[in-house]
């Protein structure tokens, strides 16, 4: 049966079920006897094996038929001890890095290193369970270490079966472990063929460990006829020993015996052609059936009005058809929307292992995992997520403290926010970084607010740290994270106390396709701006505008509100305006600015289609769109001129707007 057509949905399960185990692990480790979380994770693995088992991805399934046989343990148990969660999670790890293979068309990686290893842990908690006290446990690590046959019994790559010892091995003390692939093929006319191969297999098992074997010890025990056996062993010996030890044997008509050599780990390439799925309810996809049906029926009316010059009957059809695409396209953004929840299921765990690598204590908490946002901006959230988390842990909690997300909605926007109460920004070293690296002068950062001092962070190869380490301190996080935010038409804003912690904030979209636009006219262009980053629409006369400083203004509930000119923003002709003057005001790091247009020209929605090279290079032209007359429509990002301009350079007081 040809399963490769499953093959996308066993990744999303999968990635799915790993999620859920990130997270459960890292409860468990709060609640060693937690038994319904014991359970929930068994559960987990058991489905991530049943799934490789019927792919035929077998290094997946046995990997997690050991992570099931451990969970099995601790279910009977009543208890997890602290050393199987990080062993647990080490399986998850390398289960990921399986999952990753496989979406890469590349071989699943060895996994008998760390199936040996977890046989080791089992073994080292029964003798503490059954002989030992805690304090006389050995580390997982000393128990890998095998000096003599006196000591330990070398095990398959099998871990619920033992091999029988073969002859005794000889003392490897003082000696340094290698690691070998033994290969034999016997001659096609050797008798009992799976007698000989397990007499080898002993012989083998003599010298050392065995780390993996194909077949296994029990399907030579069967009498399965095999003529090839693999092993990886780990000895002292040489490869000259290790190829005396089959002198004499005529049955072995072809030996190989070669260092081992690790699988290069290659990272799954982002392939721009990539399938992506996505799961729909089947009621959603029963309404969309719906909809087309009510679509062909209102085009048959449309058509028999056309023929009749029916013009009253002709408009009501194109009403109801308006209807129906509105309606279908409240459904598909329906099916574009995720909660976020769907990249965030990874951060616990990442939270928890920076605090443990860092030596801290960090509390993670997550509120409003249940907001959901357009496909393609979590998609491209997810990374920035990580690098603010990161940096929260290694920059702003000193010893012990907590790091929070929140998410909720407003109107059209969500505003997910990264806080920690940590040590906050040092506004000083923001300015001697700043002067240092030449971005501002003593004095232009002396002027500068604070709102505007911490965006600074965000400026690539920009930080404060003292020391650079592999967590953070290059200054390649904060950067990326508002180059991302920006891409789509959100926002970033950074709040920060020092010794009370850092806040920060994002505002973004809802989606990213389908937008509502306000339609403003400078000269003969018409450009639309995102609604989301309109506040409020004026028409001011020139009386009500008056100098402030260099620069024109309008006094708007008691704020001074600089006046911008967008013909100018876009490098368009500026004649002097008479009579009213329309002005949308925006918002950039916090204060309002009002831009003045010629004109409004409406509202609409918008299909925008992003932008290729070289026009997706133009700073502030997020996309474009198509008019009903058929004219483009540029979509412009009035904050990111804004940032490019510095705020513009001062108009002459008094000048034309």
């Amino acid at each position: 049966m040809d399963m490769s057509k499953y093959r996308a949905l066993f990744f999303s399960e999968a990635r799915e079920h790993l999620a859920g185990m990130g997270r459960l692990l890292v409860a468990l480790e709060h609640d060693s006897r937690d038994v319904q979380t014991v359970e929930a994770l068994f559960r987990e693995a058991h489905s991530i094996k049943g799934m490789a088992a019927s792919m035929g991805y077998d290094r997946t399934a046995e990997l997690a038929h050991g992570l099931e046989d451990m969970l099995d343990r601790c279910r009977a148990g009543g208890e997890v001890p602290p050393a199987r969660v990080d062993r647990l999670l080490q399986g998850l790890d390398l289960l990921e890095s399986l999952i990753n293979d496989l979406e890469a068309d590349q071989p699943e990686r060895e996994i008998g290193d760390f199936l040996v290893e977890l046989q080791s842990t089992e073994q080292t908690d029964g003798k503490a369970d059954g002989k030992l006290s805690a304090q006389e446990v050995p580390p997982p690590e000393q128990v890998k270490v095998v000096n003599s046959a006196a000591e330990a019994q070398p095990e398959s790559v099998r871990t619920d079966q033992e091999m029988p010892l073969g002859d005794k091995m000889e003392p490897m003390q003082g000696r340094s472990l290698k690691k070998w692939d033994v290969r034999l093929e016997l001659t096609p006319e050797t008798a009992m063929p799976a007698a000989r191969l397990l007499l080898l297999l002993n012989r083998i098992k003599s010298r050392g460990r065995i780390l993996a074997c194909s077949p296994d010890e029990k399907s030579l025990q069967d009498g399965r006829p095999h003529f090839r056996l693999e092993v990886r062993l780990e000895c002292g010996d040489d490869e000259h020993a290790l190829r005396d030890l089959f002198e004499g044997h005529a049955e072995i008509g072809r030996l190989q015996v070669a260092p081992y050599k690790p699988p290069v780990r290659r990272t799954p390439s982002r392939r721009a052609e990539k399938a992506r799925t996505v799961r729909v309810r089947t009621e959603l996809l029963d309404h969309f059936i719906n909809l087309a049906g009510e679509m062909i029926t209102q085009r048959h009316r449309l058509h028999s009005a056309q023929k009749r010059h029916d013009w009253e009957d002709l408009r009501g059809g194109i009403d109801g058809m308006a209807r129906l695409v509105t309606d279908l396209h409240h459904h598909i953004l329906k099916v574009r929307m995720m909660p976020l929840e769907s990249i965030t299921g990874h951060l616990p765990r990442v939270v928890r292992d920076l605090a443990r690598k860092s030596g801290k204590q960090v509390s993670f908490t997550l509120r409003g995992e249940e907001i959901e946002l357009d496909r393609a901006i979590l998609e491209e959230l997810a990374d920035p997520l990580v690098h603010m988390v990161r940096n929260a842990v290694d920059h702003g909690i000193e010893q012990r403290g907590q790091v929070r997300i929140e998410a909720r909605r407003e109107k059209d926007l969500v505003v997910l926010e990264v806080m920690d109460d940590g040590c906050g920004i040092d506004p000083e070293a923001v300015r001697r970084k700043a002067v240092e690296r030449g971005l501002l002068s003593a004095e232009q950062v002396r002027q500068l607010p604070e709102s505007d001092l911490l965006l600074l962070v965000c400026r690539p190869g920009f930080s404060t740290a003292d020391a650079v380490t592999d967590v953070s301190g290059r200054g390649v996080g904060m950067d990326v994270v508002k180059t991302v935010v920006e891409s789509f038409g959100g926002t970033l804003e950074l709040f920060s106390r020092p010794g009370k912690g850092t806040r920060i904030q994002l505002k973004l979209p809802l989606s990213v396709a389908i937008i509502q636009l306000l339609l403003v006219r400078c000269g003969t262009q018409v450009v639309g701006l995102p609604i989301t980053c309109v506040q409020r629409l004026l028409t001011l006369t020139r009386d009500q505008i008056h100098s402030s400083g260099k620069r024109l203004a309008v006094r708007l509930d008691g704020e001074i509100v600089p006046l911008l000119s967008l013909r100018k923003m876009l490098q368009l002709e500026t004649p002097p305006l008479n009579g009213s003057i329309p002005v949308v005001v925006t918002e950039m790091r916090g204060r309002r600015i009002g831009l003045v247009v010629d004109a409004l020209a409406g509202q609409r929605e918008a299909f925008v289609k992003t932008l290729d090279f070289p026009l997706s290079q133009i700073t502030g032209v997020t996309g474009a769109s198509i008019l009903g007359d058929g004219r483009i429509l540029f979509v412009i990002d009035p904050r990111q001129m804004l940032e490019d301009r510095a705020m513009a350079p001062p108009q002459r007081a008094g000048a034309p707007v």
